[in-house]
């Protein structure tokens, strides 16, 4: 499997972090440790690289022979980040970035199940527990799937997706990415953008199986938790579910309340002191150049907060 992978705004995530001379950072999703690479550069840092992926893991044990001592791995997932590096009696992060992009050579392996592009099983886990996008769609009901496709993929037809799905079944248990693609693209026509009509539906399965937006609202109470006064949250996101999550959470979290009325009565939580103050009020986006030698750096948005004195506002994300 290809380990190359070039992170989606390196440099705009690094100047994010405000990185300083023995600082210790998460990068709560190592992947192939683009970020974590960068961090390293800078002297005498340390970084704690999570992740649910085995694969990754491994490759990151791998590479952390090139950094005696300051590269750490710790499996699992990054909305447990808190429980996770508290384990290692750890109480100083001066920073936490999180790329909630799947890696390139997760989607370039056919064996992964997270392309429509290949046909291989019809997987979708980033790491090797829990069900498979096949046992969803296999066992959910018509209205589940439907569901699922039309809030995760944001999928206009969704239904139609979901009876096909159903019908084929009927005759054998879906099994494949490329039998899965064909239903899609029997019953839905392609788009005048020209994105293939599979790509929602892979997305959104995809979402399902990993559980991706719990995970985020769990991941970002997380980081609020360990990162010292000061310290520094860089989140690149890749479809509006989850910079909407990210927003919501830095808003809120920076007392900025998006989106409620100034009119409407405001909860104690609401005027508390803030536990965020952004550093980027709004998203900021790949260059021109990034997105013509990485096409799938387009959708990428990069949103950055600083850690205040205040305490944990609650635990809900949202």
């Amino acid at each position: 499997m290809p380990n190359q992978h070039e992170p989606v705004l390196r440099d705009e995530v690094i100047t994010g972090l405000n990185l300083k001379r023995g600082g210790v950072y998460v990068d709560g999703t190592f992947g192939r440790g683009g970020y974590s690479k960068a961090i390293l550069e800078t002297p005498s840092t340390l970084v704690f690289g999570i992740d649910r992926d085995p694969v990754a893991i491994a490759f990151g044990v791998e590479l952390s022979k090139k950094y005696p001592g300051r590269l750490i791995m710790l499996e699992g997932c990054f909305g447990d980040m808190a429980n996770l590096i508290m384990k290692k009696f750890i109480k100083h992060i001066d920073g936490v970035t999180l790329d909630l992009g799947i890696s390139t050579p997760q989607i370039d392996d056919p064996a992964r199940g997270f392309s429509f592009r290949f046909n291989g099983p019809l997987d979708m886990r980033m790491s090797n527990r829990g069900l498979t996008a096949a046992e969803f769609i296999n066992n959910a009901t018509e209205e589940e799937i439907a569901n699922i496709i039309y809030q995760f993929g944001e999928e206009k037809n969704s239904r139609k997706i979901a009876k096909g799905i159903t019908k084929a079944r009927e005759i054998k248990p879906i099994s494949s990415t490329e039998e899965l693609v064909k239903i899609i693209h029997a019953n839905v026509k392609w788009p005048q953008n020209g994105n293939n009509p599979a790509t929602k539906t892979f997305m959104a399965l995809r979402i399902k199986v990993n559980n991706e937006l719990e995970e985020l609202s769990k991941g970002l109470i997380g980081a609020e938790k360990i990162l010292v006064p000061g310290g520094r949250l860089a989140v690149v996101s890749f479809h509006s579910l989850e910079d909407r999550t990210v927003k919501k959470f830095l808003y809120k979290r920076s007392g900025k309340n998006s989106g409620i009325s100034r009119h409407l009565p405001q909860n104690l939580e609401s005027r508390a002191t803030p536990s965020f103050n952004l550093v980027t009020r709004h998203v900021i986006k790949p260059g021109a150049l990034e997105v013509s030698e990485n096409p799938r750096s387009r959708s990428a948005r990069l949103r950055v907060a600083e850690r205040t004195t205040a305490p944990v506002l609650s635990l809900e994300a949202g």
